[in-house]
């Protein structure tokens, strides 16, 4: 099963802009206020991988100056129309991020290494995120677990997708997003959490924090695994130092 982007398109792009924060979303983005607000230092924002906006406007409510980036056209059309005032760059599917070093206090990522086909371009980015985070800057990324492709969920179905149970790291997997109106299978990236403690370790990233979340017994919805499986792994990561993440890399 070969892998594409699956996001730059017009009709994919015009049903993720009108998605807000149902089901399951809700799970992912309940926490990220209290995480950011406690390990943020400042208030320059890059919103890696933003589609449409939805995250670049949720930091903005957050009171971030935010600058938002990704490769589609298509969804970042979408983001200025419905933000004008918002700043939004399309950027190269070249594996660089177009900024100058230590500039930016949070650089977020919401999904979008879901969509990252290969390890090495991974790490390129992560590093490359690394490079534009201030020192004492933070990196929250915001993922699917690998259980995410294996469970019926109140907006995502898999169960059409038999191959996901004998997916390994880096084999393509796919969901349906119910949540987005769009029933045209979306083709992700399998990368397991020890995959992604190897990313952050040769991209120079500390992790401070790792959070799972899960539907709380007083959050009422339309549950299905919420509430016994985490759908979504939250990392919060800070860029080491360079000169101990080169001695670091050295001793190898």
């Amino acid at each position: 099963m070969p892998f594409r982007n699956d996001y730059d398109d017009s009709t994919r792009a015009a049903a993720y802009a009108r998605l807000q924060f149902p089901g399951t979303y809700e799970l992912a983005f309940r926490d990220l206020p209290e995480i950011i607000h406690r390990h943020s230092r400042g208030k320059k924002a890059l919103d890696f991988g933003c589609g449409a906006g939805r995250s670049s406007r949720f930091l903005e409510r957050l009171d971030f100056q935010t600058t938002g980036i990704d490769i589609s056209a298509q969804m970042l059309a979408n983001a200025r129309q419905l933000d004008p005032d918002g700043d939004y760059r399309q950027v190269e599917d070249s594996g660089s991020v177009p900024f100058a070093d230590s500039i930016f206090d949070l650089a977020f990522s919401a999904f979008t290494f879901d969509n990252i086909p290969t390890y090495k371009k991974k790490e390129i980015l992560f590093s490359e995120l690394r490079r534009v985070l201030k020192p004492d800057g933070r990196l929250i990324l915001l993922v699917s677990t690998p259980e995410m492709y294996l469970n019926e969920w109140a907006s995502f179905s898999t169960r059409d997708f038999t191959d996901n149970h004998r997916a390994r790291t880096g084999d393509p997997v796919r969901i349906v997003n119910k949540a987005a109106g769009d029933t045209t299978p979306v083709t992700d990236i399998l990368c397991p959490d020890q995959e992604y403690h190897h990313l952050f370790s040769a991209a120079g990233l500390e992790l401070l924090e790792m959070r799972k979340t899960l539907a709380r017994p007083e959050e009422t919805g339309p549950w299905i695994s919420e509430t016994r499986t985490a759908p979504w792994c939250i990392y919060i990561l800070r860029p080491i130092p360079k000169p101990v993440f080169r001695q670091q890399r050295i001793g190898k």
